[in-house]
């Protein structure tokens, strides 16, 4: 029973420690990147009486879709801080695009389009992570992804060209930083696993020295039966 309890600790450790150096050299994989809507202006609508007020909605394929219920009036900015109820409009998991845009509901025919794009991280090339998308006589809209903002930089650069200036010395320290965590990691795996150790021989020794007691106080009794 012990050695088989030794064996799931230092798999279960094995696992950890595995899972955090991973997940700490190759930070793409857990990239969670949201993106929110910063302003808004429409130039139309598309309804067919211009008393209607529209509702605008936010899309990109295979995602709910997110209304606008402030944008209203055409040739009016919205500006908006992030933490509207409605936010965040998407969230990009990886370097690769999405198919998305904005869109008009409507109730005699299908929705109509303001405009479709590629939505990819590679938008957002601006320092303070916001990128702007105009569309000619439709609408104008920035949007803010500041977590876009390394992803943009990495997949708009050329393979063939160096690398940035700093870069090397970033992957150095990120390596090191993944190295003294995974060092910390094995070594407190290892000193929790011989606490462990130490602790299960207290309680077999004190086990056995219950078990030798009991066994004393049966024979003090059968010597007592016997006189």
């Amino acid at each position: 029973m012990l050695i088989r309890s030794e064996k799931n600790y230092r798999l279960s450790a094995l696992i950890f420690t595995s899972s955090i150096l991973l997940l700490c050299c190759f930070p793409d994989l857990t990239l969670s990147a949201v993106v929110t809507l910063d302003s808004m202006e429409i130039y139309k609508t598309h309804e067919w009486l211009k008393s209607w007020k529209p509702t605008v909605y936010f899309r990109c394929n295979g995602e709910n879709e997110t209304e606008l219920p402030d944008v209203k009036e055409v040739n009016v900015t919205y500006s908006f801080n992030g933490d509207e109820s409605w936010q965040p409009l998407t969230e990009l998991t990886s370097k690769k695009c999405k198919r998305c845009g904005f869109y008009e509901k409507d109730s005699f025919k299908s929705d109509d389009v303001f405009d479709e794009w590629e939505f990819c991280p590679s938008n957002f090339l601006d320092s303070d992570g916001k990128y702007r998308r105009v569309k000619e006589h439709e609408f104008d809209a920035s949007f803010l992804c500041k977590h876009c903002v390394p992803l943009a930089t990495d997949s708009s650069g050329d393979s063939n060209s160096s690398p940035p200036k700093g870069k090397g010395k970033h992957v150095a320290v990120i390596v090191l930083i993944c190295a003294l965590v995974s060092a910390m990691l094995i070594l407190g795996s290892v000193a929790a696993y011989k606490y462990w150790l130490r602790k299960k021989r207290e309680q077999e020794q004190a086990r056995f020295l219950k078990l030798f007691e009991d066994g004393d106080d049966v024979e003090d009794d059968l010597d007592m039966d016997t006189l």
